[in-house]
Formats: C-alpha cells, structure tokens, sequence
C-alpha cells in the first residue's frame, strides 16, 4: 500500500493502518521517514504565511523578503522539530505505559510520526487558510480542525501499538 492510500485511508481506519505497518515490519528507519516529510511538509504550509506577512511588510514600506523568513522556519520545522518530537514521543509511551500499555519505545515513536504525517494533509489546508485568509474565525477554525485530528490519529496509534506485545526495542 503506498503512503498516500495508506495515510486516506488512516482516515477511516487508523487502528487498522497502524497495525498493517507494524506487521509489516515498520522499523526506526520507517518512522524516521515519516517524521521527516511531516516535517517538510509543516515548512512547506507556513509558506503562504510568510508570503503574506511579506507582501503586507513592503506595503508598509518594510522590505522583508520571504527568504528571510523561511530560513529561521526552516532550521526550527525541519532541524530541531524532529528532536522535540522524539521526547513528546517518548512522554507519550510513558503515558501509555502508566495506563497498562504493552508497547516498547519503537512504538511510541511509530504511533506519533504516523499522527504527524496523517495529520500533514490538514496542516496545508491550515497554512492555506493562514495564507490567503489571514487571521481570524477561519484560521482558529482550521487550527483547531488540526489539533483535533492529531489527537485523533495519536490516541488510536498509540492505543493500536501499545496493546500489542512486541519483544524487539
């Protein structure tokens, strides 16, 4: 199954997906993988922000160009995020393991690097609202749309992957 039909349908199924992947044999490797292009992809949806934030910059007389922007965007989204990732995954296992999960450390990382990379699809719609819309009732609509289906997919991965007992680190 390729990642996109696998992340559409994560959509209906994410219990079912995230155990697929791990039967499949989903490694540190994989979930790295999938970090990484959530990543970039987050980048990539704040850029119509910044094009936005630019243009209105030099109607003020303020010449920001977007490359200044994005370079600072681009060493916190791409560079550091992943690291933090790796301890709000680490704090989720410890959660899980508190309320009788099964799972190892592997799992814990699988479960949100796929919640990030499912989740990417509507963090562009939000950067597009950010973009083209601007602040206001649509954005906060779409930034709660994206902390809700991150807590959607995270809860049912990590419930998928830490009722499942696994031997391997």
């Amino acid at each position: 199954m390729s990642t996109v039909s696998a992340i559409l349908r994560s959509y209906r199924a994410p219990r079912d997906v995230m155990r697929k992947h791990r039967a499949e044999g989903a490694d540190e490797a994989l979930g790295l993988m999938w970090l990484f292009i959530a990543c970039i992809l987050f980048f990539v949806a704040r850029l119509p922000e910044l094009s936005r934030q630019s243009h209105f910059a030099a109607l003020e007389g303020v010449e920001q160009p977007v490359a200044s922007l994005a370079l600072p965007l681009f060493y916190g989204t791409v560079l550091l995020a992943p690291l933090m990732f790796m301890l709000v995954a680490a704090l989720g296992h410890l959660a899980a393991k508190a309320l009788g999960g099964q799972g190892v450390w592997l799992d814990g990382r699988l479960a949100l690097f796929w919640a990030l990379l499912c989740t990417a699809p509507v963090v562009l719609f939000q950067g597009m609202v950010a973009g083209f819309v601007g602040p206001g009732p649509g954005l906060s609509f779409a930034s709660m749309l994206v902390f809700a289906v991150f807590m959607f997919f995270w809860v049912n991965n990590l419930i998928a992957l830490e009722r499942t007992k696994e031997t391997t680190l």
